[in-house]
């Protein structure tokens, strides 16, 4: 995603050409072929539904626009979501006391719930202190590492003129190490997001305003019920103590995290 423009053999951007092409192939395909099985059988999930979708003036999306809705989707909830949980978890693996008031507040949750019942929104909203550790997570260690976008008119920042038309790109990374925002920027301190917690515009992995990243509820349900599950079930002890992590289009640790897990009750 962020390589330098230039297709030459056993570039990443060479690769990421060929990789492209093939998975471009194969979706097309599989469009096609839905597009023909929805005409006799009509299933209610994404493809379908984007296949289905029609604009106010009775319009369908061509293969090309379905292709792209659905490359969009996978690039912004994979890669993201699953780096916000890995490095939630490494967290959670490093700081026994962080894990321990995390360990408190879902094991009363926990406690409320009868044998083999499922977690309900009511359930997500109590945990509180749980996504002031996610936030604290991917403020550490954001999942998407910024965004491109075009100046609007000339400005000035930083003692550099910026002219109307130029592509930009703003760094997540930077805004959350602001000390004029976060104090001790690179300490873990959920506390930091109790009350109203930051200031506007200073945490940002989601983006903001009206771009804002239309998934970020979707992903928080996703990390809280990951924690739920793995903390009121498991203590955890990573298996490389400084282990390096890769910055990509999301950062990654070296190893990819390997940690032992152990049942609660069941400690050696």
């Amino acid at each position: 995603m962020f390589t330098v423009p230039i297709n030459l053999p056993g570039t990443p951007y060479n690769r990421a050409i060929k990789g492209g092409k093939m998975v471009r192939e194969e979706l097309m395909k599989i469009i096609k072929e839905r597009k023909i099985n929805e005409k006799n059988n009509h299933s209610d999930h994404l493809l379908s539904r984007l296949i289905s979708f029609s604009d106010e003036n009775g319009q369908f999306m061509n293969d090309a626009e379905i292709y792209n809705n659905i490359i969009g989707l996978l690039v912004a909830s994979y890669d993201t979501t699953s780096a916000a949980i890995t490095f939630v978890l490494k967290y959670l693996a490093e700081l026994p006391k962080i894990f321990n008031e995390v360990y408190k507040e879902q094991m009363e949750i926990r406690k409320s719930k009868g044998e083999g019942e499922l977690l309900n929104w009511d359930d997500i909203q109590k945990m509180k202190y749980s996504w002031n550790v996610a936030c604290e997570a991917i403020r550490l260690m954001p999942p998407a590492q910024g965004a491109f976008r075009e100046a609007i008119t000339d400005f000035t920042f930083g003692g550099f003129t910026i002219p109307k038309g130029w592509k930009t790109f703003w760094n997540v990374y930077s805004t959350h190490k602001n000390p004029k925002y976060f104090p001790e920027p690179e300490k873990f301190d959920p506390c930091r997001f109790e009350g109203s917690g930051p200031a506007p515009y200073t945490f940002v992995p989601f983006g903001g305003g009206p771009r804002m990243c239309p998934g970020k509820e979707y992903a928080r349900l996703e990390i809280l019920v990951f924690m739920y599950n793995v903390v009121t079930n498991f203590k955890l002890e990573k298996l490389v103590p400084h282990e390096k992590i890769i910055y990509q289009s999301s950062p990654v640790p070296l190893n990819g995290l390997p940690v032992r897990i152990q049942p609660h009750g069941n400690l050696a």
